[in-house]
């Protein structure tokens, strides 16, 4: 029996600002794990890919024959430097509008069409973070960018149309906005307990347990206290870094390391290629200090059980407020019950 069973309580959620509900006690309909789920053919190359090595992209352009990472220049980029000039034309200061300039970057996993980050080896997962690590860098001495955002939407659920493994890099001139929040959050909570609330948010977890899904002398990963999503995981390295430009190869491949064994427990656990939206929480390169900003991973994985995703409504879109259906410590402990030593995908 679960000790959370029937749960009906608020938490705040300190980087938010924000409470979120939960209503463990209406799930009364027991859960034994997934069946096995019948999946899609899948093939090592699909010639219809544009993300595939050989294969023509939307420009015309082909992809070379790459054998692990390819990195290019989005071909309908969200953002660009060469982006329409634009006038601002409301005298109020109300409506602003202004050019979109950044640079956005798509880097391929792995040149097979029916790979993910989970199924492939540590070692080729260590060089796609030793990658964004290298393109942070480069872009931390391009004046025109302030921020840097590496986002992977996985899976058809989150609405991802090329299940090839990649994932988009957004370089802008302004920073996101959940980033420019945590950093609020933080300058404040330091000034008021002379802490860090990363910090304090990482003990508190290590001395709590219950919800920690993996951990290495580098880095740790955990379901959070106050987490909106059902498997929704923050990834931790375990010494104070504002980004992933500063961390050692030693950390980089520790990080690396946690982050499979999360994702390899979320397949295992639903018995699938298990979709989420990854981001990679990281200060701007804007020449700031951001001392108080700690990098993190975040994973928001949208389903909540077998077949069933979490859609957000009424209190989530129209008011603000999260309304979860479990609780993080029973998916903490559903996923930690995983024994990846036994993963069957790798290829």
């Amino acid at each position: 029996m679960s000790t959370t069973e029937g749960k009906w309580e608020k938490r705040w959620h300190p980087l938010r600002e924000e409470w979120v509900v939960y209503s463990a006690h209406r799930n009364s309909r027991p859960w034994q794990g997934a069946p096995p789920l019948t999946t899609k053919k899948t093939y090592e190359h699909d010639p219809g890919c544009y993300l595939c090595p050989g294969n023509s992209r939307v420009n015309g352009k082909l992809n070379p024959q790459y054998k692990d990472i390819f990195i290019f220049e989005n071909d309908l980029p969200v953002v660009g430097l060469e982006a329409p000039i634009i006038q601002e034309s409301d005298h109020t200061g109300l409506y602003k509008r202004a050019s979109a300039l950044g640079v956005a970057k798509v880097v391929c996993y792995d040149p097979r069409h029916d790979m993910t980050l989970s199924r492939m080896k540590l070692d080729n997962v260590v060089k796609v973070f030793e990658s964004f690590q290298e393109e942070m860098a480069a872009f931390e001495k391009n004046p025109a960018i302030k921020y840097v955002h590496f986002f992977e939407n996985k899976g058809e659920a989150v609405g991802v149309s090329n299940p090839h493994p990649h994932c988009q890099v957004y370089a802008t001139d302004f920073t996101f906005k959940f980033i420019e929040q945590q950093i609020r959050v933080a300058k404040e909570y330091e000034k008021k307990n002379q802490r860090n609330i990363f910090e304090d948010i990482i003990t508190t977890e290590r001395m709590h347990g219950v919800r920690i899904i993996a951990e290495n002398d580098s880095a740790i990963a955990f379901i959070p206290f106050f987490a909106r999503y059902a498997y929704e995981t923050m990834i931790f390295p375990k010494k104070a870094h504002s980004s992933l430009i500063s961390m050692s190869k030693e950390e980089i491949i520790g990080l690396s390391a946690v982050f499979h064994e999360t994702v390899r427990r979320m397949d295992m656990n639903f018995n699938m290629d298990f979709p989420y939206v990854m981001s990679i929480m990281q200060a701007p390169v804007d020449g700031g200090n951001y001392a108080e900003f700690r990098t993190h991973l975040w994973l928001q994985p949208p389903y909540r059980q077998p077949g069933l995703i979490k859609y957000l409504a009424g209190p989530e879109i129209g008011g603000g407020n999260f309304m979860a259906d479990t609780m993080p410590e029973d998916k903490a402990t559903e996923l930690r019950k995983i024994n990846t030593h036994n993963y069957p995908y790798e290829r």
